[in-house]
């Protein structure tokens, strides 16, 4: 992404998101964010994929994660990590 449009760059609007899904930016921004957006698909793409993962997150359950399961997801992730930045990984995994 490195566009430029309505006088905004992809990563500009890409850090302008959430505050456009909000509502909160101001009436100049908010224009210049959809002139962007007009001209921009990898921004508009961007946006979309950022809706629907709003969308899916308010699908989750309020209750919280089971302290059990939270540090199993944990460990997973944390061993996952220590693989990718291990020397000897292999970035076909």
């Amino acid at each position: 992404m490195g566009f430029m449009a309505g006088n905004f760059t992809c990563k500009e609007v890409a850090a302008l998101i959430t505050e456009y899904l909000e509502g909160s930016l101001t009436l100049t921004q908010r224009i210049r964010f959809q002139m962007h957006l007009g001209l921009c698909f990898a921004c508009r793409n961007y946006l979309r994929q950022m809706k629907y993962t709003v969308a899916t997150l308010r699908q989750l359950p309020s209750e919280p994660v089971p302290t059990q399961v939270r540090e199993a997801l944990l460990e997973r992730f944390r061993s996952w990590k220590h693989e990718q930045s291990s020397p000897n990984s292999s970035s076909d995994s």
